[in-house]
This record gives structure tokens, sequence and C-alpha cells, in this order.
């Protein structure tokens, strides 16, 4: 048996096989898209064996104060992240949202799954069925947890007010329903269709009202970047759409040097080889912003332009199965649309939200 920090067991055959350990947060959502992820390797690997190891994060032990208040960059990954660098897991399931866009060193996202649906969902108290956004009374009171989507919800829905809810989609859910303290929730459509709530969606918001957070609805699997063999295995789940429209979308936060502490959204789509980034930055109330959309090809061009077994990270990626130009201009695009608002002003409209919503 090889020596080293990896588990080993026997299988009923005698033979002697690696354990690969899948960390994860302990929600349920967290749990489902970890279990998915792993039925999906199982599949690729029949002779691998898996060991789920779930933990808690610092974003789910602090609920008392919104995200934007701890002021804690890895919220949701860096408990996770701790064991992956002590060898107590070998790759880790995140949202990809949750990941910040530089990662510590010696991690890389060794795959980004195809996207569900980005967009943001309305989910109303039952006694408001049938009702939207726009037919709910005068001070209504939306809950989320999200400067993003309050910023431009804010702006959109001007007789609404907003308030901040914690807690997993199960604890919201719980006090949408158990009080009257919301006439409405917003969430993330991707979590409600994976916990097989969809019909709970009472409202998708599309980009006209609410663009989403940079890689929402996307699946990541984080692993050591030094591990070739586990980055050789999880490579095969990369969605190259996915890869090239959220490297667009993390070059862009990256480079606006912004967080869950700041609103700023994207919206991206691929049509005849194109990739479409529109980028935008707001004030907390939402009355101030910069919106802006840039294109580039992402055809595939020379085979000697478009290397794919190159192990390089963009913002964090390394995807060596999806070509490597085209990941380069996804990464440009989202940099020079960045530049473009930042040339417009929107650092002056970051700095003030960051400087407000400290001060809250």
């Amino acid at each position: 048996m090889e020596e080293g920090p990896y588990k080993y067991m026997t299988d009923g055959n005698g033979k002697v096989c690696r354990v690969i350990r899948i960390g994860t947060r302990k929600s349920q959502l967290a749990r489902i898209q970890t279990d998915s992820v792993g039925d999906k390797l199982k599949d690729l690997y029949p002779h691998i064996q898996l060991e789920i190891v779930a933990m808690s994060t610092t974003g789910d032990k602090i609920l008392d104060t919104a995200l934007s208040k701890i002021g804690e960059k890895s919220l949701f990954t860096k408990e996770l992240e701790n064991a992956l660098e002590r060898n107590e897991v070998d790759l880790v399931v995140h949202s990809l949202k949750d990941l910040p866009t530089t990662l510590p060193p010696g991690f890389t996202i060794g795959a980004v799954l195809k996207r569900e649906s980005p967009y943001d969902a309305v989910v109303l108290h039952p006694k408001h069925a049938g009702k939207t956004l726009e037919t709910l009374a005068d001070k209504s009171v939306i809950g989320t947890s999200s400067l993003r989507r309050a910023a431009q919800l804010k702006k959109r829905f001007p007789h609404l007010e907003f308030k901040d809810i914690r807690g997993n989609l199960n604890t919201r859910l719980k006090k949408l329903d158990e009080k009257d303290d919301f006439s409405a929730i917003i969430l993330a459509a991707a979590g409600l269709k994976r916990m097989g709530w969809e019909e709970r969606i009472s409202q998708v918001l599309e980009p006209a009202d609410c663009m989403y957070a940079v890689g929402q609805g996307a699946l990541a699997v984080e692993v050591r970047a030094r591990d070739a063999d586990i980055l050789e295995m999880v490579s095969v789940l990369h969605d190259p759409e996915t890869v090239l429209r959220c490297i667009a979308e993390r070059a862009f936060l990256r480079h606006l040097e912004g967080g869950c502490s700041v609103p700023v959204a994207v919206h991206t789509e691929v049509k005849d080889s194109q990739l479409y980034l529109t980028g935008a930055v707001y004030s907390l109330d939402g009355s101030d912003s910069l919106k802006e959309t840039m294109q580039t090809s992402v055809a595939a061009e020379d085979k000697s332009q478009e290397a794919v077994d190159e192990q390089v990270q963009r913002v964090g990626v390394t995807a060596s199965k999806v070509p490597g130009g085209a990941q380069d201009r996804a990464e440009r695009l989202g940099v020079d649309l960045a530049v473009l608002l930042l040339s417009k002003g929107a650092k002056e409209i970051l700095t003030v939200a960051r400087q407000l919503n400290d001060a809250r």
C-alpha cells in the first residue's frame, strides 16, 4: 500500500483502492449538490470509493449578522479549505458564487459543472399566492441577505421594503411561512430546483429586474493544485460554456475588487460563438448605477493557439480540456468590462456603498 496522506481501503475482492474524500457544508442543499457530483464521479470511475465529509463553516454559524457585515471573504469556504490543506479531504464541492475570485495558494477549481438557472426567484408568503413583486401592497417587506438583490430591486420596485434574512434554505422558508414578518423572500432559483422545491417559485426575476451574482447556479470542485491525479479525474466534469461564462464573470468581479460587501451583478450568455457579458455596479439603494455590455469571440481558432493540455489557472479555474485561447479571451472580456466601468466612476459608487454598509 502506498505511503502518503491518502486514505485506502480494501474492497470485497481484496483489492486495495484509494478512497476519495469529498468535503461539503452540512446543509441539506450542500449535501444534495455534493451527492450529485459524487454520483457523476461514480458513473465515470466505478472503481473508486467515495466518502463524504460534512462540516460547518463560519457562514453557517453566524446567523444573526448580515453576510455583507461579517467582513470575511471566505464565509462558506474557509473550514473546507483548511481540511483540504490538511489532507483530510481530497476535493471540496462549493456553490461557485461562494468562492472568492482569488483562492488561497495551492488550491484551484478543478471543475465547473453545467450551470443550473443562474436567476433569482421570488418565493411569496402563502397568503400572497398569485401575486408578483409588482402587485404586492405598498410597504410589503421582502427578505434577502444580498446587497446585490436589494440594490436592484429597490430601484425597480420602490414601493417595497427590504430586510435581511439569514439561514439556509430550509430556515428561510420556515421564517417566511410561519411568521408574518415577510411578504416574500428572494432566493437563487438553482437552489430551489436542486432541493425539489420548484413549485415554491412564484416569479423568476429576469435580468431587466435583477441580474445575478458572479458564478450563481454553477457548482465548483476545489482541489489541491499539486494533485495531478485528482485534477485529471475531476476535469471531465467541466462544462465548457459554463467555464467560459464564469471565467469572464470572475475576472470582472476581481478587477473591480468586489465581493459580497458591495452590489455587483452580471449576466452572461454564449450565442453564435460570441460570449456576451453584462456587468453592473450599484449604490446600496440602487439610485446610482453603471451597467455596460461587451462581447468577445470564443470560437475555436488555430489549434496551436488553443492548447488544451495546459495547467494554467485563470481567476482560480484550471480547465485543461477547454481551449486555452477561448479562456484567455473570456478572462480579458471580464477585465475590459471592469476597466470600462471603472473609467465611468464604478470605484466611487462601490467605495461609497462599502462605507455605507460598514456604517449600518
